[in-house]
């Protein structure tokens, strides 16, 4: 249920678009989707006290294998196209960035691009490895608004062109992420494991 969120520490907030994500640990759900996770995150922000977030989940890719985890180097909104300047870019907060890199140092750093549609990161204009997901942005400009440093990392489940969702590797993904995850929250200085 989007907006659900169990007590965390004042010191970290973790932030995942479902339950299955946060992989037992207190957080918030945000929801799935650009502007539902942008509206949850900054009322999340706006009533409890936070010192970073960290904003985690699945994420389709190109170029990579199903497994990878990527630290975001900026969360890109693909879906936003105007005729005027807008706000298309969050880069992550750069000492939570490079305290995860140096936590997971097989990690790839590189952009997540956020799109509302499965696929729709797609038409990018990138020849190299490609991380799309539906969240990254709005949680990302909702901390940056709120002044919160934050940072998204990403497991990698499937290819984005896969058109059959039974190829993708979703279980596995899951379960790579709930190996790192108590790495990230501790690399942060949240706690290890969630609370009993």
């Amino acid at each position: 249920m989007a907006g659900a969120s169990r007590t965390f520490p004042a010191v970290l907030l973790l932030v995942a678009a479902t339950d299955r994500e946060l992989c037992g640990h207190d957080g918030l759900v945000c929801g799935v989707g650009p502007v539902e996770a942008a509206a949850t995150t900054a009322r999340a922000l706006a009533l409890q006290p936070v010192v970073a977030v960290l904003h985690i989940g699945l994420a389709g890719g190109r170029g990579l294998e199903p497994g990878t985890i990527v630290v975001g180097t900026e969360a890109v909104y693909c879906d936003l196209s105007a005729e005027w300047p807008v706000i298309d870019r969050v880069t992550p907060d750069p000492v939570l960035a490079e305290t995860l890199r140096a936590a997971l140092p097989s990690a790839r750093a590189l952009p997540v691009h956020t799109s509302a549609a499965v696929g729709g990161a797609c038409h990018t204009a990138s020849g190299g490895p490609l991380v799309e997901a539906m969240e990254g942005f709005g949680v990302l400009r909702a901390a940056t608004l709120a002044g919160v440093p934050a940072v998204e990392v990403r497991v990698v489940s499937n290819e984005i062109s896969e058109q059959d969702r039974t190829r993708w590797q979703l279980a596995a993904a899951l379960a790579a992420l709930e190996r790192i995850l108590p790495v990230l929250v501790a690399a942060l200085g949240g706690p290890a494991a969630p609370p009993g």
